[in-house]
């Protein structure tokens, strides 16, 4: 598969690309001010910041290229945009708040321990560069949970990726904690995506789950 990568050179685009060729993948690198010729890729991946993904993506779709999106700080609006512009061109556009298959669980397991438990809130910690708060994980965990849980963000040096729900019910509390390591672990979440990419129906799709087991 041609990908062209988006933030190539970005803590996670140093990590992704040379996996992606381990792969099989021919990669295209593409930093903040390229404008590459897109036309002949089968797939974009972003990876970059809030203020950059949009105008990466409605790039891509335009050229006819499914894109898969890493990138978290989308807000409804962008998102409405992009579905629009990918249900036009008939392809996917798979919009994943975060890769890593521990993570995915962790908002499977609060998403059914809500059900039953009648209190929660919300601690996302990550690297002090991330640029948007609340991350798109914690927004995503939120959501699946019912919509009204309180997060609460931290931005400290040395992080990486960690989330911890606390559901509380009378004299009891349950912790549901996931802890990113190392962005190697955003791996086998986006070659999955990639595999899949051509499967998804046109328009805009959000999780990882959409290419996952039931």
């Amino acid at each position: 598969m041609k990908v062209a990568l988006f933030g190539a050179s970005g803590k996670v685009g140093a990590v992704l690309a040379p996996r992606l060729r381990d792969a099989g993948h021919h990669v295209t690198p593409v930093e903040r001010g390229e404008e590459p010729e897109l036309a002949g890729h089968d797939a974009a991946v972003d990876f970059t910041r809030p203020d950059a993904v949009r105008a990466n993506v409605e790039r891509a779709l335009g050229a006819g290229v499914p894109a898969l999106v890493g990138t978290t700080g989308l807000r409804e609006d962008d998102l409405a945009a992009l579905d629009a512009l990918a249900r036009e061109q008939a392809i996917a556009c798979l919009v994943v708040p975060n890769f890593a298959l521990g993570a995915v669980l962790m908002m499977r397991f609060a998403a059914e321990a809500a059900r039953s438990l009648p209190r929660a809130e919300i601690v996302e910690l990550h690297n002090e560069r991330k640029v948007d708060a609340p991350s798109g994980t914690a927004k995503a965990t939120a959501a699946a949970m019912g919509g009204e849980v309180p997060i609460h963000s931290v931005r400290l040096p040395g992080l990486v990726a960690h989330q911890e729900v606390l559901l509380a019910g009378d004299g009891e509390l349950l912790t549901i904690r996931h802890d990113t390591l190392s962005r190697e672990a955003f791996v086998p979440g986006v070659l999955r995506a990639l595999d899949h990419l051509r499967d998804l129906p046109p328009g805009v799709t959000v999780g990882l789950d959409a290419v996952l087991p039931a």
